[in-house]
């Protein structure tokens, strides 16, 4: 069954990488402005943010199985209605509850993949996880540009939410729904919602999903005109994105994905950022075509280093019945991250160079979260295994 979750987030994350070449043009064929255009596409997000916390609180009061079932039936049927925008103000529209359903979907799974087995090994599991993400991240750009230049965009969406339709009802009848914990609960939700917000290693989690989704707002707002200013191939960037791809899916997968449980997590996620401000800072001053190809493969150690790190913290350091909250939370502060950066490069890039201030604030988080490591409050073991033992 783990095999179909896997399946899930990589459909998941190709229905949000299929739409980056396409909705812009798409957004500028009905008539929108160049504002307009970045409403339509930042709203996704935004409504991504309300759909993942609504996400945890209903996974942890209802289950994982109602919560997938109903995300993907319900994003199934928006993405066929992309087909009847007719006006931007009705795009718009679409891409409004386009995320908010969307939100739902990414905290169920990585919740069920967490919830699993306890016994398991939390890094190797969110490292295949991570490599879902990797093949949507180089399946889903090329299934959305190169279908619509041969079937049309309306295909794109059509075929995409036909699949998750389908995917909505095998989920129903297959999926089981993970047994939660017996545990008493503390019926104050917003209570352990501020718990939850200041857990120290949680933190380190929410840091690393804003940082790390921060950086690739920059990246994919800022390469494409790095390559175009050069004088390269437009195509060029895509090929540079897919290096980074390809790189950090390697790692996720092969032998090398031991090292997620050998090396304590909040370690490797902070090496993560590390290389990730350097390859930023990189990016700003190379201008050979070879080194770029260099650098964007250290992105990929660096994003590979990062992706199962903070996910594995926010499992080993939640219990069954907050977990989906504790999810929720963290990719809400991954949709935070990508509308920060995109409105940060659209606000500096005549200013300051952005690939510089992305490079500076993944320094700074990363110095920070490398201080408080020091500290006795934050150590790299199981949050709940400490708690238990303190209340003996």
């Amino acid at each position: 069954m783990i095999y179909f979750i896997y399946f899930l987030i990589v459909v998941t994350f190709i229905d949000t990488f299929s739409q980056l070449p396409i909705i812009s043009p798409y957004a500028q064929e009905l008539g929108a402005s160049a504002l307009l255009i970045g409403l339509i596409i930042g709203i996704y997000s935004f409504t991504n943010i309300i759909g993942n916390i609504i996400s945890g609180y209903y996974i942890d009061q209802k289950g994982i199985k109602k919560i997938v079932s109903l995300g993907l039936m319900v994003t199934g049927i928006i993405l066929i209605t992309y087909s009847f925008a007719e006006t931007p103000t009705q795009l718009f529209v679409v891409r409004f509850f386009h995320g908010l359903s969307g939100g739902l979907l990414v905290p169920a799974a990585f919740t069920y993949l967490s919830n699993k087995d306890p016994g398991e090994k939390k890094g190797k599991i969110m490292a295949f996880s991570g490599a879902c993400v990797g093949i949507a991240s180089i399946i889903g750009p090329a299934y959305g540009g190169i279908m619509k230049e041969t079937l049309g965009i309306n295909f794109v969406f059509s075929s995409i939410g036909i699949l998750m339709i389908i995917m909505s009802i095998i989920s129903y009848f297959i999926l089981p729904e993970v047994q939660r914990s017996h545990e008493k609960k503390n019926t104050k939700t917003s209570g352990i919602t501020i718990e939850l917000i200041k857990r120290p290693l949680l933190i380190y989690g929410y840091v690393g999903a804003f940082s790390l989704m921060f950086s690739q707002g920059i990246l994919a707002y800022m390469l494409p005109l790095k390559v175009e200013i050069l004088g390269f191939d437009s195509s060029l960037s895509g090929v540079l994105m897919s290096t980074f791809a390809i790189v950090s899916t390697a790692i996720f997968i092969l032998p090398t994905n031991r090292l997620y449980d050998k090396v304590p997590y909040s370690i490797t996620m902070i090496i993560g950022l590390f290389i990730l401000s350097i390859s930023l800072f990189a990016l700003e001053f190379i201008v050979a075509r070879s080194l770029l190809y260099i650098i964007m493969g250290l992105y990929g150690v660096g994003f590979a280093l990062i992706f199962p790190s903070m996910s594995a913290l926010v499992a080993k350091n939640s219990n069954v019945n907050e977990r989906g909250k504790a999810y929720g939370l963290f990719y809400g502060f991954f949709s935070f991250g990508v509308i920060a950066g995109a409105l940060m490069t659209g606000l500096f890039t005549d200013v300051f160079s952005p690939f510089l201030i992305g490079a500076i604030v993944l320094f700074i988080n990363s110095s920070l979260l490398l201080i408080f490591k020091d500290l006795k409050v934050v150590q790299d073991t199981n949050y709940l295994s400490v708690k238990r033992a303190s209340q003996k």
